[in-house]
């Protein structure tokens, strides 16, 4: 089978995301939040553990600790009591708290909205400010890869095989390939897809409305 070229790929990649813009539209952001700071800590928290699961924590997080300067003040003990039921809940817990006060000492209480700001925090690394700048302050810079973009990515072969358990390097791939307005929107339409059709295991290949254009149907 001849190799696919790079605009055989890029063209499949946007029509991927026209279909799912047909299908979905704007998709919403998974994790309940009401400001910049509940969403950086809220996808800080959702690391290897399910949105659901972080939306049943945060209710009482932010109860207790409803702004920077009241996190930064927490003990990581108290805050891991709180957020016990998540993975990995002792270093999130001490991020968290970390994150809320470098964002009190070097950013006078305020989130900051640069990648390399937010990137600075404790326990953020570019998926986590990928979200938060695009949903809280509109600002897009690249894609958030997480587990479910980063599987169809591969399943689409929009990534080579070398880069799936890199997802930094996966990112760049996409960003190669989609023009920068798709960007936007890549991470929450791929979530609901991957939730819906492609899933982790068992995926409905067989009543796949992207069969088609789909390398891996019936592989998986």
């Amino acid at each position: 089978m001849p190799r696919e070229t790079n605009a055989a790929k890029r063209a499949r990649a946007i029509e991927f995301c026209d279909r799912l813009e047909e299908m979905y539209g704007r998709v919403e952001c998974f994790l309940d939040h009401e400001s910049p700071y509940r969403l950086v800590i809220s996808v800080l928290l959702s690391a290897q553990t399910t949105d659901a699961q972080v939306n049943k924590v945060t209710p009482e997080l932010f109860r207790r600790w409803p702004s920077p300067e009241a996190l930064a003040a927490a003990s990581p003990e108290e805050v891991a009591e709180v957020i016990r039921s998540l993975g990995f809940y002792k270093s999130k817990a001490r991020h968290a708290v970390e994150a809320a006060q470098m964002i009190v000492s070097d950013y006078g209480g305020e989130v900051p909205h640069t990648m390399a700001e937010l990137t600075r925090l404790p326990g953020v690394g570019r998926k986590t400010a990928n979200i938060v700048l695009n949903v809280s302050f509109g600002i897009v810079e690249g894609i958030a890869v997480d587990t479910h973009v980063n599987r169809i990515a591969h399943r689409l072969a929009l990534s080579p095989k070398t880069h799936e358990k890199e997802p930094l390097k996966t990112e760049q791939d996409l960003l190669k390939l989609l023009p920068r307005e798709y960007w936007r929107d890549v991470n929450h339409q791929w979530i609901r897809f991957g939730r819906e059709v492609c899933s982790a295991k068992a995926p409905r290949c067989a009543e796949c409305p992207m069969a088609d254009i789909c390398p891996s149907v019936g592989k998986c």
